[in-house]
């Protein structure tokens, strides 16, 4: 039977069957049209996929203009052949011969166009076995039996999931439902009720707007002041741009309710609302678009930004030397997630959420949600987490075995405290994004074959056989999900909150423009005292430097076996303080070592490379002092130091080794 039913109908090749199971049963045939036949009993679902007879009276309504005015005698029973074919013994059925189909449409061909009804492909001539006989066959009626003498559960058929035709859509469309093709899910939700997707609804508004708002805030708190953060903190910004367009999609979709998410119903051609699916729908495309890119982008934008903490903190690269990076890194941050979203929109993977009205992907194709969703997201999570702990672990190295300064100490513990609390406030809610998708993989089966055998009656498709288990999901699980999707981009306010962010706003909103120097969480990574300890030898004190704003592009670490304050010879004015080591250069070009005095210490006010004078005294003679007195101490120092000083990173990359000419600078 199947095998002659596919031949001639091959349309119902390639549905999926979800466990649903039927009986084979003979009825009564109930259709105004076919009644005093030559048999009087047919089974459903017939040949043309209609699985009771009321389906199959709504489908032959086009017809009754044609069949009452008589334009052929064998267009009745042509169409009765089809609708309500005769019940023979399981096994077998009777086509209709092609000839009779020939007859028909040529008869009533006119008649059809005046009345504006088309003969439908399904029906086609060719489709039916090139014979010319009458219908039923005498072997036909011979065969049949009364519909009392057979029992209901005496044969089982495996029927699959049939598309009612209040979900069929456009075949140019390519919809696929449950497996079925040119199919599509109700809209606005298969699962919930209307007054739980309301409730649903203004909850994500309400957080949309919540995260809107949050990311919004970090995105102009930059643009105050662009200078003040710098790699390896710069890709924040980043991050909350992404998640300011992911919250300002769903505030949209908020607003626009389901007008983008779902196909409007047609009550003349007996259709429900649809979700959308596919790239036909403009604004949809659009805003999954919008939606997936961010949200990637957001994702690569955190693994980003655990590298820069990475190289900061292990190799000690300095700023400049991490923004050298900045253009892979947004060939990376915004390619990748570009290209997945390209391979999308080819695919045709677009699906609207009846929820939260907007379009997104993996909602009900479970493989796309598998290698899309939890893939890159996992991937994304291993990788950041993985480079974060190396990071803390070496910068908590950093703060155990090297003897800092308690300002330093106390630096680098605030900064590692705001490293750990912006990634816990980051990967919660990820985590929790990646394991509720992971709770719909796993569910998803149960919950579609549950939600058949509760509508197969309603929609007249075959219902579910022997179901051993059934389910519902839980509308707080989709609201967590939809929470933690948008709450994951406000940690970026933790880290710009700060009264120097305050006193910027004021400064701002008053007219006003505050300089400032250099941003304190990069400083702690660039801290010479930091460069320095890393190679120096553990029985060498460590001398306290000005603080520079500038690591020139290189990795800033240094050694030596006597580090010291730089201070530059008479007269020159702007002179600076070197970032990795001490250096004096003489008039005639060469750089000679300076070392320290025992346990004094000399302090340089930050963001300043001359010596504050005490007294006013005029330039000339306050330069000559100057001079005089770091000839004095260049002497009196070589006669115990080291003549030997290597540094590196520096902006002159040099080596100092000449005791000679220092002494007579």
């Amino acid at each position: 039977f199947n095998r002659q039913f596919l031949i001639f109908f091959p349309w119902r090749e390639g549905q999926r069957t979800i466990a649903s199971h039927s009986t084979f049963t003979c009825e009564p045939i109930g259709l105004r049209m076919c009644q005093d036949l030559p048999y009087n009993t047919t089974f459903m679902p017939n040949l043309l996929n209609h699985y009771d007879q009321q389906t199959a009276a709504l489908a032959m309504e086009p017809f009754h203009p044609m069949v009452n005015l008589q334009c052929s005698e064998d267009l009745r029973m042509f169409l009765c052949a089809l609708y309500a074919p005769v019940c023979m013994e399981y096994g077998r059925v009777s086509m209709p011969c092609r000839a009779l189909c020939h007859r028909a449409k040529r008869d009533c061909h006119k008649l059809m166009e005046m009345f504006g009804v088309t003969w439908p492909d399904e029906i086609e001539c060719s489709r039916f076995p090139d014979c010319d006989e009458p219908y039923p066959r005498a072997v036909d009626l011979q065969t049949s039996v009364d519909p009392t003498d057979i029992s209901p559960m005496s044969v089982q058929r495996d029927y699959g999931f049939w598309c009612p035709r209040e979900l069929k859509m456009e075949p140019d469309l390519g919809y696929s439902f449950l497996g079925t093709r040119d199919c599509s899910a109700p809209c606005p939700n298969m699962y919930f009720q209307r007054p739980e997707l309301t409730f649903a609804r203004y909850f994500i508004g309400v957080v949309s707007i919540v995260c809107l708002s949050a990311t919004l805030f970090t995105f102009l708190t930059f643009l105050i002041d662009v200078t003040r953060f710098r790699y390896p903190e710069r890709p924040i910004i980043f991050y909350a741009v992404c998640y300011m367009m992911v919250s300002l999609v769903f505030f949209l979709g908020f607003l626009l309710e389901d007008r983008v998410a779902c196909n409007a119903a047609n009550p003349a051609q007996y259709r429900a609302a649809t979700v959308t699916q596919g790239s036909h729908n403009k604004v949809c495309s659009l805003f999954f678009m919008v939606l997936y890119f961010f949200t990637m982008a957001g994702s690569v934008w955190w693994v980003i930004l655990t590298i820069t903490w990475f190289l900061a903190a292990v190799p000690k690269w300095g700023s400049e030397a991490i923004e050298k990076k900045a253009l892979l890194f947004h060939t990376c941050a915004w390619g990748l997630p570009g290209c997945l979203t390209v391979a999308l929109l080819a695919l045709n993977k677009i699906e609207g959420d009846g929820v939260s009205g907007v379009c997104f992907v993996g909602l009900y194709d479970v493989t796309a949600l598998r290698w899309f969703l939890l893939a890159p997201l996992c991937l994304n999570v291993a990788v950041g987490v993985s480079l974060l702990l190396v990071g803390i672990v070496a910068l908590n190295r950093v703060r155990m075995e090297i003897p800092l300064e308690k300002e330093n100490q106390d630096k680098l513990v605030k900064f590692m405290i705001r490293i750990g609390v912006f990634s816990v406030l980051y990967l919660v809610p990820l985590l929790t994004v990646i394991s509720c998708y992971l709770y719909e993989h796993s569910n998803r089966a149960v919950w579609e074959t549950t939600w058949v055998q509760e509508r197969c009656r309603d929609y007249h498709i075959p219902c579910p056989y022997q179901v051993e288990q059934t389910s519902h999901p839980d509308l707080t699980l989709f609201l967590i999900k939809y929470m933690m999707m948008l709450v994951v981009g406000i940690p970026s306010v933790f880290w710009v909150g700060s009264k120097k962010t305050c006193y910027e706003w004021a400064s701002f909103l008053k007219g006003r423009r505050r300089k400032d120097g250099v941003n304190e969480s990069r400083q702690v990574l660039q801290e010479p005292d930091f460069a320095q300890s890393l190679l120096r030898d553990h029985h060498t004190p460590i001398i306290r430097k000005s603080r520079g704003t500038s690591t020139q592009g290189t990795s800033t670490h240094a050694s030596s076996t006597h580090l010291a304050i730089l201070e530059d010879k008479a007269g020159s004015v702007h002179s600076k303080t070197s970032y990795h080591g001490s250096l004096h250069r003489s008039r005639d070009g060469r750089y000679t070592p300076c070392s320290y005095r025992g346990g004094e210490e000399r302090t340089i006010p930050p963001h300043s490379s001359m010596p504050h004078l005490d007294h006013p005294l005029s330039t000339h003679s306050s330069l000559h002092r100057l001079e005089s007195q770091s000839r004095h101490n260049s002497q009196r120092d070589l006669s115990v130091a080291s003549p030997t000083l290597i540094t590196h990173g520096t902006s002159s990359g040099r080596v100092a080794n000449d005791d000679d000419n220092g002494a007579s600078a």
